[in-house]
């Protein structure tokens, strides 16, 4: 009764895995509090921090460890529990792209804003673009949506030759953040 695909299963979750874990790195590494504490409440470094707790928070959340019980034996038992954890990964995997892009967004904001105010301090003078880097960093926000990252995601295990035959839908890695949001 089994498939035999258990261990390309097997070898998908620790892929997927290794890619959160190294986004973990990337997440963590991220500034989220400005030199110049006057800076703190703009749009950047707001981001940033709300990065950061949402990164801890994925990193944080237990697992769903619920599996049903297979009647196909031990085989089958395995292909059931391979299959819940790849979703726990894969989300996981998921929300940190969202969250480093969003980082990588914001760090660019700092950026653009330091070349701006060259080493100086907001001033009416500077406003206008100002507010034109907070506008672009609000844009680029607005791209970084779920069904860009799962399809970015997609393309590039599929560029890398993985095996993706059983990965997870959008919709089902959309229904575990939102279970995990709620807790």
């Amino acid at each position: 009764m089994s498939d035999g695909l258990n261990e390309y299963r097997t070898t998908r979750v620790a892929e997927v895995l290794s890619d959160f874990r190294t986004l973990q790195y990337y997440i963590a590494a991220a500034p989220f509090n400005p030199e110049n504490m006057d800076d703190y409440y703009t749009e950047g470094w707001a981001a940033l921090r709300q990065c950061a707790l949402d990164g801890q928070h994925i990193l944080n959340c237990a697992a769903d460890i619920t599996v049903p019980r297979t009647s196909g034996g031990p085989e089958e038992q395995a292909k059931a529990e391979l299959r819940q954890v790849m979703l726990d990964a894969y989300a996981r995997r998921h929300e940190g792209q969202k969250i480093y892009l969003r980082q990588a967004a914001a760090q660019r904001w700092i950026e653009w804003r330091e070349q701006i105010l060259q080493g100086g301090r907001p001033h009416s003078g500077n406003n206008s673009q100002l507010r034109g880097c907070d506008q672009q960093l609000r844009t680029e926000l607005a791209t970084i949506t779920d069904e860009a990252i799962y399809s970015e995601l997609q393309q590039s295990d599929y560029d890398m030759g993985r095996w993706t035959a059983e990965d997870p839908s959008l919709r089902a890695v959309q229904r575990w953040v939102r279970s995990r949001s709620r807790r």
